[in-house]
C-alpha cells in the first residue's frame, strides 16, 4: 500500500514523525484499517531512534469525525466488529499517549467522537479557529470508547465533560480551548504545530518525553508510586547525554 492510499502515513524528517490520518474522502473516521494503522504508526514513531518529537494530523477538510458508522453496519457481524474496532482504536490512541516521546496535534474542521480521544493522545493541540468539536455519540445511540470516558474528564473536568457528553453541544474551538480540549487557536494550525515540534526536537526532547509520561502515567498511581518512578526516571537521565550538556551550559552561564 503506497502513502496515497495508506489510511495513516508516518514520515520523518528532522527529527519529527509527522503522523496524518489519510482517509480524507471518510472524513478520517476510524474504519479498521485506520485504526491498526495508527497504532502501528505510533509504535514505529516510538521505536525510532531518529524520532524525537511526534506531529499529529489529518488529511483533507476534517481532522476525524470519529467512527466509520457505516463500516461496522456493513459488516456480517456489526457487534463483533465494532469491539474489535473499539479495542484496536484504544490501543492506537494508548500508543500514542504512551509514547515517550511529545506529541502535538494540529486539528481542524471537526473533531467528534473518536476523534476527541485521538486529539487527546496529544500534549499540546492547536486548533484552526473553524474547528467544531461534537461528542457525537448518543446522536446515533452509542457510547464512548478509544479511552473518550477516561480522558475528556481529566481535559476539562468532570462536570464539563458531562455536559459536553449529555447537552449535544457543540463546541467552537474558543471553546474547546476555554474548556480545556485544546491548547491554542491558530489561523495556520499545521503550521504552528509543526513549530512546535521542530522546538521540541531541537530541545531537550528526551526530558520531554518523559515528563509527558509521568504526567500522564499520574493518574494512575498512587502518591508514593508517582514519587518513586519520578526519582527513579530523574536518577536514569541526569548522567544522559542531553541532560549532561544541559548542565554544563547551565553551570557555565
Amino acid at each position: 500500500m503506497d502513502s496515497v492510499t495508506a489510511p495513516v502515513t508516518l514520515d520523518v524528517t528532522d527529527g519529527v514523525a509527522h503522523i496524518r490520518l489519510n482517509r480524507p474522502e471518510a472524513a478520517n473516521t476510524l474504519d479498521l484499517p485506520l485504526a491498526t494503522a495508527l497504532r502501528e504508526a505510533a509504535e514505529r514513531a516510538g521505536a525510532d531512534e531518529a524520532v524525537r518529537a511526534v506531529l499529529l494530523t489529518g488529511a483533507g477538510k476534517r481532522f476525524c469525525a470519529g467512527g466509520d458508522v457505516g463500516s461496522f453496519v456493513a459488516a456480517d457481524e456489526p457487534e463483533a466488529y465494532l469491539l474489535e474496532l473499539a479495542r484496536e482504536g484504544d490501543a492506537a490512541v494508548r500508543a500514542l499517549a504512551g509514547l515517550a516521546k511529545p506529541v502535538v496535534a494540529a486539528v481542524h474542521g471537526a473533531v467528534a467522537g473518536a476523534g476527541l480521544a485521538v486529539t487527546l493522545a496529544a500534549d499540546v493541540v492547536v486548533a484552526d479557529p473553524g474547528t467544531k468539536f461534537v461528542f457525537a455519540y448518543p446522536g446515533i445511540g452509542l457510547t464512548p470508547d478509544c479511552g473518550a470516558s477516561y480522558l475528556l474528564p481529566r481535559a476539562m473536568g468532570q462536570q464539563r465533560a458531562l455536559a459536553f457528553a449529555l447537552t449535544g453541544s457543540v463546541l467552537s474551538a474558543d471553546d474547546a480551548r476555554e474548556q480545556g480540549l485544546v491548547t491554542q487557536v491558530s489561523d495556520d494550525a499545521a503550521a504552528g504545530a509543526r513549530a512546535i515540534a521542530e522546538r521540541w526536537a531541537g530541545g531537550a526532547a528526551t526530558a520531554l518525553g518523559h515528563a509527558r509520561r509521568l504526567l500522564r502515567q499520574g493518574w494512575e498511581l498512587d502518591r508514593v508510586a508517582v514519587g518513586e518512578e519520578e526519582a527513579r526516571t530523574i536518577s536514569s537521565l541526569v548522567s544522559g547525554e542531553e541532560a549532561s550538556g544541559l548542565i554544563r551550559a547551565f553551570l557555565d552561564r
